[in-house]
C-alpha cells in the first residue's frame, strides 16, 4: 500500500529541512504533500529552493493562512495513496513510527490508527495544562462516542484513504482534531492506537496551540456529538 504523507506547514522555517529529510529516510513507499498555510517567514523560500520539483513530493501554497484544518483538508484532497498519515512540521514527532502506525491497516486490523503518546515511553510534554486537556478530550471521546483511546489530540492519525476522504470537514483550525474523532465516532469506525515518540517543544520554540484551541475542541466534541 502506497502512503500519503500530508504535512501542514506554518511558520516553520527553523524545522521543516529537518522533518522532511527524516520522511524522506524512512523506508516505505510514499508521497509527501507538503501543504504551506501561508508562512510569513522563510518556510515558503525553502520549500520552493528545497523541494518543490523533487520526485516524491509535492509543494502546495496556501495565499492566506486558512488553519491547520483547512491544510489539512488540502492535503487529503491531494492524496494518492492507500493510506494517508498526518505529520506536523515541527520535530515533536518521529516518523521513524510510521512502520508500526500503518501496520495494523496493511495487516487489515484497522481502518483507523492513532499514534498514542500516553502509550509511549517518551512523553514529556512541557506544559501541565495541554497534558491535561489532552486526557480529558480523550475521556469527552470515550464518554460522548463510545471510544477506546488515550491520545485523542495525537497529530499522528492515519487512514485508509477511502475512509477519510469520505468525511466532511468543517473545522479550519485546530478543531479539525477531535471534529474527525467525533465524526470517526459517530460512523462506528473502530480507531485503533500504537505507542508512538514524542518531544514536546517550548512557545519559544515554535508551539502554536494556546488555551483557546482547548476550549475550541470541547466545544467542537460537544457539537459533533448532536450534530452531523
Amino acid at each position: 500500500m502506497k502512503l500519503s504523507v500530508v504535512m501542514p506547514v506554518y511558520n516553520e522555517e527553523q524545522t521543516v529541512q529537518e522533518i522532511v529529510r527524516k520522511v524522506l529516510a524512512v523506508e516505505i513507499e510514499k508521497e509527501i504533500i507538503i501543504v504551506d498555510d501561508g508562512s510569513k517567514d522563510r518556510t515558503r523560500h525553502i520549500l520552493k529552493e528545497e523541494f518543490s520539483g523533487q520526485p516524491g513530493i509535492r509543494v502546495i501554497l496556501h495565499e492566506k493562512n486558512a488553519g491547520k484544518g483547512a491544510a489539512v483538508r488540502t492535503g487529503i484532497a491531494n492524496a494518492s495513496g492507500d493510506i494517508i498519515l498526518i505529520q506536523d512540521a515541527d520535530l515533536e514527532y518521529d516518523p521513524n513510527d510510521y512502520h508500526e502506525l500503518v501496520k495494523p491497516i496493511t495487516e487489515g486490523r484497522a481502518e483507523v490508527v492513532y499514534g498514542s503518546r500516553v502509550k509511549g515511553t517518551s512523553f514529556r510534554h512541557k506544559y501541565t495544562l495541554n497534558l491535561f486537556a489532552a486526557r480529558l478530550l480523550s475521556v469527552m471521546s470515550n464518554l460522548l462516542f463510545g471510544l477506546n483511546i488515550t491520545d485523542e489530540p495525537t497529530c499522528y492519525k492515519v487512514f485508509k484513504a477511502e475512509v477519510i476522504k469520505a468525511i466532511e470537514f468543517r473545522g479550519n483550525g485546530f478543531e479539525w482534531e477531535p471534529e474527525v474523532t467525533a465524526k470517526l465516532g459517530k460512523r462506528g469506525v473502530r480507531i485503533y492506537e500504537v505507542p508512538i515518540s514524542y518531544y514536546s517543544r517550548t512557545i519559544k520554540e515554535g508551539k502554536k496551540i494556546k488555551w483557546v484551541d482547548g476550549v475550541k475542541a470541547i466545544w467542537t466534541l460537544i457539537k459533533y456529538r448532536f450534530v452531523d
